[in-house]
């Protein structure tokens, strides 16, 4: 086992990382900017070195940096975490030549998977079902023509590097197809730096499911059960459930192999999961992400295996402990990433101060977060401020938890998505496990109307509270802070009708 891990990443997830570390045995180096000198991570490694400049060029994605500070510390091992350096082939390489064990894949097959169009073809090689598209990128705009027309539209156009749905482009006709290539390979580029991009045909209504897979460096290979990530806005997930609530042994044993194959073709080892696009009672290749993802917790809850312990025993050499066999799915568990966003102003980001925090908690309650009162959340990075998780033996069970959850949690100062996810617990849609990567889209109306009852609901909560112990300063900033989400004109109509 490690001595020492460093941990090249940030907030909840860099303390998630050190509390698997601390349960092996292992001690933590932290690293952190000029923006994150009083993050609650930084207390909780036990060393921590300053990278300085906060933007994310100058701090975490500074792999020279970084690499020195783990040789001067003594660290053994880096663990990415998520985001950043994570699915970065430069670092991996950079700890493969100065002889630092990176927790994750090696950089060639991170530099593979990575790209979307390489990716692709080692699946299709291997079996399993890719979407039907070109097979290389798109240099000659009569011969992408040519090809749409074969797919049929509609089509997309995505970039081969990066990821998160950035530049992506639907497809519906024609005419629109040199736009949307031209755009899409500018934003390739300019966020990427490689404008490569590819068609493929465009499910319209497609649910995301994605499967979670251990591999230790022996060639064992496991999937951890399945995840259904469907609802997102701007290709971005804002909840995760497991199961995903139309799987079945029979699907899950189907899809289960092609990840577990996936996995084996290019000679993974570690935690990574396996994305499909499933339509029409068919699923097919999305992608994969080379790291811990962002949802693993639901993954914990449902299989009682511990993904980050398990991705740093494999990393130190030893091979898995657990069969296929081993992997037995238990209940359900919801998570809903805790933005600090606006989700009633298109989930426009809302930095700043927590002037009031209060964590839910009882039973079948987990909180990831990295947060405390007084905090500021920095400008520069990612908004997210928890991941909420219930756990229950049924998927209702586990959205009731959810709904008494939200409602216990009270972030003060900033705007967050918690409105927004006691509106989606709310949609009969939702509660039907009726999904889709388009249902915010297709379901906008009826969710914002949703989420300004859910916040008048708030105020009335608050109104009653002037009758308990709570001091009328507090209780007026609260009011402020859920009205704050709404327009004047409707805050007038509420005021009025109070």
């Amino acid at each position: 086992m490690f001595d020492k891990i460093l941990i090249a990443n940030r907030g909840e997830i860099a303390i998630r990382i050190m509390r698997g570390c601390k349960e092996l045995d292992v001690k933590t180096a932290a690293v952190y900017s000029d923006a994150d000198k009083t993050s609650l991570y930084t207390n909780y490694a036990d060393e921590k070195y300053a990278l300085g400049n906060p933007s994310p060029a100058k701090s975490y994605l500074n792999i020279d940096k970084i690499i020195d500070i783990a040789i001067d510390s003594g660290s053994d091992a880096i663990h990415p975490g998520y985001g950043f350096l994570a699915e970065n082939p430069a670092f991996a390489s950079a700890c493969e030549k100065n002889g630092i064990k990176l927790i994750g894949p090696t950089s060639n097959v991170i530099q593979e998977m990575g790209d979307k169009i390489t990716s692709k073809k080692l699946m299709k090689k291997a079996g399993v079902p890719v979407i039907e598209g070109t097979p290389d990128g798109v240099t000659d705009i009569k011969e992408a023509s040519k090809i749409a027309n074969k797919i049929g539209y509609p089509v997309i156009v995505k970039a081969s590097a990066g990821g998160g749905g950035i530049g992506m482009r639907a497809v519906y006709e024609e005419d629109e197809l040199i736009r949307a290539i031209e755009s899409t390979q500018s934003v390739a580029s300019t966020n990427f730096g490689d404008s490569t991009v590819f068609i493929e045909k465009y499910l319209e209504r497609p649910r995301h499911i994605e499967f979670q897979v251990l591999a230790d460096e022996s060639g064992n290979v496991i999937h951890v059960a399945d995840r259904e990530c469907s609802i997102q806005r701007r290709h971005q997930k804002l909840l995760e459930e497991a199961p995903s609530p139309i799987m079945t042994d029979e699907l899950r044993n189907q899809m289960g192999e092609s990840a577990v194959k996936a996995a084996e073709t290019i000679g993974y080892s570690g935690a990574g999961t396996i994305e499909f696009l499933y339509d029409n009672g068919m699923y097919y290749f999305l992608e994969m992400n080379t790291r811990i993802q962002v949802e693993h917790p639901i993954t914990e809850m449902i299989t009682n295996i511990d993904l980050i312990k398990e991705q740093i025993k494999i990393a130190a050499g030893r091979e898995l402990t657990l069969g296929q066999e081993d992997v037995v799915v238990n209940g359900h568990a919801i998570e809903c990433r805790i933005n600090a966003e606006n989700p009633l102003a298109d989930f426009s980001p809302d930095p700043g101060k927590i002037t009031g925090y209060r964590s839910p908690g009882g039973p079948g309650v987990r909180l990831d977060s990295g947060v405390y009162m007084n905090y500021t959340i920095p400008t520069f990075y990612d908004s997210m401020i928890s991941k909420l998780i219930t756990y229950g033996r049924s998927r209702n069970e586990s959205i009731a938890r959810m709904k008494r959850a939200l409602n216990e949690y009270i972030i003060l100062g900033v705007k967050t998505t918690i409105p927004f996810h006691k509106a989606i617990m709310k949609n009969e849609n939702f509660l039907q496990g009726d999904l889709h990567t388009h249902f915010i889209d297709e379901h906008k109306k009826g969710i914002d109307k949703e989420m300004e009852n859910v916040i008048l609901e708030d105020l009335e909560r608050v109104s009653r509270l002037k009758s308990t112990f709570m001091p009328a300063k507090k209780i007026a900033a609260i009011s402020s802070a859920v009205g704050s989400y709404l327009t004047n004109a409707k805050t007038q109509q509420i005021n009025k009708k109070r």
